[in-house]
């Protein structure tokens, strides 16, 4: 399982590069993260495949509860043909030869009447040292393994949803500082260009105020240009058409409501560790199925047959004695009825089923490694996502801090600059200041939410992060 990073400042390049995101085609409803939860959730195409699977596995059960009774088959046949005999040995190989009794004649002959013949008959292995039982358990086993897959890809989907959710918000915020930047460069801009005319500052600060606005406005469209990917990243994950997403923008600047303390530990029905037990209860289920072909089968047969025939009873004597009226063909004058009890073993099976069950022994081992494994890695990202809850919230408090001092230093940085006692140069980095820690105040608001998303994904427990939501 992947769950999302949280987004870091390095500088503000790489933090417009990281954190953008919004879309093509037409604008729509606010779209709340439970809304687009909700969305993902029923359109889906992985989550609507395996709800599909885990529906098939338990149509298996039934089919596996009724594998155990007994065969009853109905058959009737109508034929027309000789009846001559021979005496001799035959054997059928391939297709079945063709089966008339008769009188082992001199010569052929080819007379020919009408036959039938009325079957009914009833198999069953009513005794197999459980191994019908063994059947329907494992494929109980299976349909439990399937609905687990479905609910562990749900949970996943709702992390990804949400980090891509995340994503697209931190990007608007970083557009809107990045705009706001190219805002306060052009209006610097306006001002030089005032002054210049009037002789009260050099021409070349026109110049460099140009490139700053050009250099603003190149930022701003590489902003933009990321936020349309990160807004082409949600819209793969919700199933929806291409369209802008218009998304809430208000959650993201509050802190979540409560860290919950009880997140601190896995939690013990977290999906993807029930998944993977179910797949070693599969695995285990599957070695005891096979184990009962060791031992063998005990059967219940009975059949009742009735026949019709042309020829009559004397024709063994007289050749004559015969009729091709149909209906006198297919009229019923002789019934046999047999009831058989039966047991069968392959004595060589229990070699060949010993190396079956050792290889899905050796498949359960390989799925505990599994399953360890990935236990120790939520174990360490959970105990990763508590240090950056942390360091989260204390990015989030200094901030602010960082935003008021960078204002009030570009504020007197361009008063000081209209006065002619100071130079662009420090106005600009000013304005850098500025946008740097209006950007970083953005990231620190996502972080918090994304450290408890971490947790959340981590700790098995999505209500963690969205009871508060």
């Amino acid at each position: 399982m992947q769950v999302y990073q949280l987004f870091y400042k390095k500088n503000v390049v790489a933090i417009a590069a990281a954190l953008l995101c919004s879309g093509p085609l037409r604008a729509q409803q606010s779209m709340s993260l439970k809304d687009a939860l909700r969305i993902a959730i029923a359109n889906y195409g992985t989550i609507k495949a395996k709800n599909s699977y885990a529906a098939a596995s338990r149509a298996k059960i039934v089919q596996a509860r009724l594998d155990y009774l007994p065969n009853v088959n109905l058959g009737a046949q109508l034929d027309f043909g000789t009846a001559n005999g021979q005496n001799g040995p035959a054997y059928a190989f391939g297709p079945a030869g063709i089966a008339s009794s008769g009188l082992p004649l001199n010569d052929q002959s080819w007379n020919a009447a009408f036959g039938a013949l009325y079957l009914s008959n009833i198999n069953w292995d009513f005794f197999a040292f459980g191994r019908s039982k063994e059947k329907i358990m494992t494929a109980v086993r299976e349909a439990a393994r399937d609905d687990k897959d479905t609910h562990q890809e749900i949970f996943q989907h709702q992390v990804r949803v949400s980090a891509a959710y995340l994503n697209l918000l931190a990007a608007r915020r970083l557009t809107s500082s990045y705009r706001k930047n190219l805002e306060r460069t052009d209006t610097l801009l306006r001002v030089i260009l005032i002054e210049a005319r009037h002789e009260l500052l050099a021409g070349v600060d026109s110049s460099q105020a140009n490139a700053e606005v050009s250099n603003a406005r190149s930022t701003l469209l590489h902003a933009m240009d990321a936020e349309d990917n990160f807004n082409n990243n949600l819209i793969k994950l919700l199933g929806i058409s291409p369209q802008r997403l218009s998304i809430d923008t208000f959650f993201i600047s509050r802190l979540p409501a409560a860290f919950s303390a009880d997140g601190d530990s896995l939690d013990t029905a977290h999906p993807v560790l029930q998944y993977y037990k179910s797949r070693i209860d599969v695995s285990d289920q599957l070695a005891k199925y096979y184990r009962t072909f060791n031992y063998p089968t005990f059967s219940l047969g009975a059949a009742i047959q009735t026949r019709g025939s042309g020829f009559g009873s004397s024709y063994t004597a007289a050749q004559s004695n015969y009729t091709d009226n149909f209906y006198q063909g297919i009229k019923p004058e002789r019934t046999n009825y047999v009831i058989s009890l039966g047991v069968t073993w392959n004595f060589l099976q229990p070699f060949r089923t010993r190396q079956q069950v050792q290889a899905q022994r050796l498949i359960s081992k390989g799925l505990r490694d599994e399953l360890d494994l990935t236990e120790q890695q939520l174990r360490t990202e959970l105990d990763l996502s508590n240090s950056k809850i942390k360091n989260a919230l204390a990015d989030y408090y200094e901030t602010p801090i960082q935003v008021k001092a960078a204002t009030d230093a570009y504020n007197q940085k361009v008063v000081l600059y209209k006065a002619g006692l100071t130079n662009l140069v420090d106005v600009t980095q000013a304005l850098y200041a500025l946008t740097r820690a209006e950007t970083d105040r953005d990231i620190s608001y996502n972080n918090v939410w994304q450290a408890l998303l971490l947790k959340a994904a981590a700790n098995g427990n999505f209500a963690l992060f969205s009871s508060n939501l």
